[in-house]
């Protein structure tokens, strides 16, 4: 009996292609929706933003301010920095879209991970936001500075691309931060299994590494700064699947 409920749920969660086209469009709407919420918030802020994300070149270039070079610089600059905030304050609400379109395809007993994952994913993407611009980018940019005056090159950062430099690093970090969430997700779908995730250790490494040499600036500071905490990530979420499965052994004994 308990088997047909079983089965009757999981029939009752099929969805058709067009059912998923149609949830996929839905989501889609409100996480853009919700996005276009955080970024007209933040446009209120913008200076304080702008502020708080010119800390890393304030410390090291006290006495030059950035430079606009074009008359739109300033403002299309503003925009960039009111929508990537946009999306780090909504990005609860944006994850929590995504993982409900993916729960709309999974099995009914796996549909109560999407509880914690979407906390989870909205907390690793700040933190590599964060982390970027409190430990990358210092290093990054110290490096660029000694490089040009080692070269005899002046370095005269316009805000425009000292603005997008920052964004998009923010937003690679905050992606690449969700490596344990997408690992546990796997293994708790039985797609990879702990076993393969160990054994698969030094190619992990390495294509770590060739994701951040293409995802970073071309210096090794910021490559070697994106490849460890990814790699540790890999690590914490083997860490995390171990104990899920744990529970789960632990739950069948009882």
């Amino acid at each position: 009996m308990a088997q047909t409920n079983d089965k009757d749920r999981l029939f009752a969660s099929t969805m058709g292609l067009g059912d998923h086209l149609e949830e996929l469009r839905t989501r889609l709407l409100y996480a853009i929706g919700g996005l276009a919420l955080g970024a007209v918030f933040c446009l209120f802020f913008g200076p304080k933003i702008i502020a708080f994300m010119e800390l890393p070149y304030n410390k090291l270039m006290p006495d030059r301010p950035l430079s606009a070079l074009a008359p739109a610089d300033a403002f299309i600059g503003y925009m960039k920095v009111s929508l990537i905030a946009g999306l780090v304050l909504s990005s609860p609400w944006v994850f929590y879209q995504i993982w409900m379109f993916v729960a709309a395809g999974l099995y009914p007993r796996e549909k109560r991970y999407v509880r914690v994952a979407v906390p989870f994913c909205a907390g690793l993407f700040i933190g590599g936001a964060l982390f970027f611009v409190f430990v990358v980018a210092p290093l990054s940019l110290t490096f660029f500075i000694k490089f040009g005056n080692l070269i005899n090159v002046e370095p005269n950062w316009t805000f425009q691309s000292y603005i997008s430099f920052m964004s998009i690093l923010m937003l690679v970090f905050g992606i690449a931060f969700q490596m344990p969430v997408a690992i546990l997700f796997l293994n708790r779908t039985n797609l990879v299994s702990i076993k393969s995730l160990r054994s698969a250790r030094k190619f992990v490494l390495l294509g770590i590494f060739v994701l951040a040499a293409m995802a970073t600036p071309p210096d090794v500071i910021s490559q070697i700064a994106l490849a460890l905490p990814l790699y540790l990530l890999f690590e914490l979420g083997i860490v995390l699947s171990s104990f899920a499965n744990r529970g789960k052994n632990s739950r069948m004994k009882a």
